[in-house]
């Protein structure tokens, strides 16, 4: 008999989700607006905190796209982003017809060097170019580097973008992610830490910035007895019906937190003694990861030529899901045109580490097989 999967990043319910969307259902809401939605966009207010505003929509994806037309970018400008990051943080860039410039990673967070972006932008000046805005990651649920990238945006008077999409509950100095940028960004995909099955929302600064968000993500229909458009709009909003599942995933978002930080505190002890692999950690108090992802990297010079290849497999044999570290976006073939400013951190990151089953739901056994596989692969008794 084949052994259950064990996936990366599986939802995981609380249980009170039934009650939104059964309400949702009673009352027939079964629209892109509803009780559900303006309750879900509360909830999220009150978490983050921070006078911000929350516009609960489709994606996240669909969150960075409105709001780089917040931020007034345009066909033809210049937009920088992370080059270790998913896709889905550069392709906005692409569907208003800008240019995306990537960035390369440090190590202490493998987010957007401080350094390296002073030097593009710098460089990009002295050609007679300026960004239009920054999109910087919180990769894997860990902060960037908050202050030193809003100095260098602040020195060239360039707005950011914050995507926190794998970083909710994740906070910086007691500040929650989502809320350092210009304008933020979260993600609710199935594989995240919590869910609307598909779903995302972004973070303003003034409420006019989310009714302009909601009035685009809703066609942009003007103010009329019939149905007028004087600008481009998009069909963006998120559902009453997954705003239902996000009000109870709500309930539970920080024990779900807490159980994927077990889940890196699980993957500290099993990998403290194998020599040539190291945990992806940031060991600073003012961080406060929600590590979304356990990530590892492997030195097959110190492993007896073990790679991350090989520990991949070697889960896939035992129907564990792991995955390499997201594949830098100047190394795609998609974006491997377009300039990219930087050494070979974000290679390197790609070529060693591999992501790991992290999901809040993993029980005892799960931990068990997959504690089997390392201490197999590396000969430990």
């Amino acid at each position: 008999m084949n052994k259950p999967k064990i996936f990366i990043s599986s939802p995981h319910m609380g249980g009170s989700e039934q009650k939104f969307i059964q309400e949702a259902f009673d009352t027939n809401w079964i629209a892109p607006l509803g009780p559900n939605v303006s309750g879900f966009e509360s909830d999220l207010e009150n978490y983050i905190q921070e006078k911000k505003f929350v516009a609960a929509l489709s994606s996240g994806t669909a969150a960075i796209h409105l709001g780089l037309i917040l931020l007034g970018v345009k066909a033809g400008d210049e937009v920088i982003c992370q080059s270790m990051t998913f896709s889905a943080s550069a392709n906005p860039i692409l569907y208003l017809g800008a240019t995306p410039v990537f960035i390369d990673s440090e190590l202490e967070t493998w987010n957007l060097c401080p350094k390296v972006l002073d030097e593009a932008i710098f460089d990009m000046q002295e050609k007679g170019r300026k960004p239009k805005a920054i999109i910087a990651v919180h990769l894997y649920g860990i902060p960037y580097q908050i202050e030193a990238i809003r100095l260098v945006a602040d020195k060239y008077n360039i707005p950011i973008l914050e995507d926190s999409a794998e970083a909710v509950g994740s906070s910086y100095k007691g500040k929650k992610c989502g809320t350092f940028g210009d304008i933020g960004v979260l993600s609710f995909n199935g594989n995240k830490i919590i869910t609307t099955s598909g779903g995302g929302a972004i973070v303003t600064s003034t409420n006019v910035l989310k009714q302009k968000a909601i009035f685009f993500a809703t066609q942009s229909r003007d103010d009329a007895p019939h149905y007028q458009h004087s600008e481009i709009g998009y069909n963006y909003r998120l559902s009453n019906v997954s705003a239902g599942i996000g009000r109870g995933q709500m309930e539970v978002l920080e024990s779900r937190v807490n159980l994927r930080r077990e889940m890196h505190h699980f993957y500290e002890d099993l990998f403290k003694d194998i020599n040539g692999v190291t945990l992806f950690t940031v060991d600073d108090k003012d961080y406060y990861a929600n590590y979304w992802l356990s990530s590892i990297l492997i030195d097959p010079k110190l492993t007896n030529g073990i790679d991350r290849e090989t520990v991949r497999l070697a889960f896939e044999a035992e129907n564990i899901e792991s995955r390499p570290l997201w594949k830098p976006m100047h190394l795609q073939p998609i974006f491997e045109k377009y300039p990219y400013y930087g050494n070979q951190v974000a290679e390197t990151l790609f070529e060693k580490g591999l992501c790991l089953p992290s999901g809040s739901s993993l029980s005892d056994e799960d931990r068990l097989r997959i504690k089997n596989v390392i201490y197999n692969l590396f000969a430990i008794n």
